[in-house]
């Protein structure tokens, strides 16, 4: 049932980055060719250093918001790039150039926060600015929101529930004839970018996605004995050995192994897992250690 779930999402991805992209851009290569012809050879050129410096285990990420900013880019307008917003917000542009997050995208990598940006602009630019955030985490659909001074029986809200994606609150009349709205959860979309990102991601995977470094990261050797605890590990607990593949030698097998495992669509202990491979692969001992010790308590 779960790796049929994954499979559902990867294709739902590629169907979705071919009606955006034209074709299933799915290999490295092919996105950054496609997006210097859309941002330009210099902003591509920081896009890819600034992928080269994430984790191996945040690459696939890095280059998915990449994704999202080729789409909105091709959207919006190249000119998105050099507009400032006020005194706050200066231009995208030297955001990207000095590597520099800002309010309210603080927690995210500078590629994620541009992408962001540029996938809620692109939903304002559809469907208008939204007048609420919601949750969706809860599904309830009666008066979620506050309703603006000019609501009336009829009219639909667009509301916010996430980065580029959108629904509208249907403004109702209550018993009684107070104003009060209902969630119309059919309304759920998100903007080009938002997709692009989401689906990239999904179907391209975690990789290995090579950027043409000499020497090659993914060629890296990784530590043997715990490479070898993770991998009887996902041998015991459900892994075919053609997903795990062989004995793990190097950053890439180890990401191949991790993408073929499917483990985001698995139970909570191989969240746990995940987190050990990853601390692997990023090289983070410390890290390593203490996943190590977690799953060996588990067993």
């Amino acid at each position: 049932m779960r790796e049929a779930r994954a499979e559902d999402a990867r294709t739902e991805a590629r169907r979705l980055i071919r009606d955006l992209l034209g074709e299933e851009r799915l290999e490295a290569d092919a996105l950054l060719r496609e997006g210097r012809a859309v941002l330009g050879a210099d902003r591509v050129a920081r896009c890819v250093e600034l992928t080269r410096g994430a984790p191996l285990t945040r690459r696939s990420t890095e280059l998915a918001s990449l994704a999202g900013l080729l789409v909105g880019t091709r959207d919006l307008g190249e000119e998105w790039w050099r507009r400032a917003r006020g005194d706050k917000l200066p231009p995208p542009d030297e955001l990207l150039l000095t590597a520099t997050a800002i309010d309210p995208w603080t927690d995210l990598t500078v590629l994620e926060m541009l992408a962001a940006w540029m996938a809620d602009d692109a939903a304002d630019e559809t469907w208008g600015h939204p007048v609420a955030f919601t949750d969706l985490n809860s599904w309830q659909a009666e008066d979620r929101i506050a309703l603006p001074a000019d609501a009336a029986a009829g009219r639909r809200l667009v509301v916010s529930f996430d980065t580029g994606g959108r629904l509208d609150a249907v403004v109702v009349r209550r018993p009684g004839g107070d104003l009060g709205s209902n969630l119309d959860f059919d309304s759920l979309r998100y903007s080009p970018p938002a997709e692009a990102q989401w689906s990239w991601g999904v179907a391209a995977g975690l990789g290995p996605h090579r950027l043409g470094e000499n020497p090659d990261p993914y060629e890296q050797p990784v530590d043997t004995a715990a490479a070898g605890i993770l991998r009887a590990w996902a041998l015991r607990n459900g892994a075919s050995a053609g997903q795990a593949g062989e004995p793990w030698r190097v950053k890439g097998d180890v990401i191949a192994a991790i993408e073929r495992v499917d483990w985001m669509w698995r139970s909570g202990e191989w969240f746990a897992w995940w987190r050990a491979v990853a601390a692997l692969v990023d090289g983070d001992p410390v890290q390593l250690a203490g996943r190590l010790e977690e799953i060996a308590a588990a067993s």
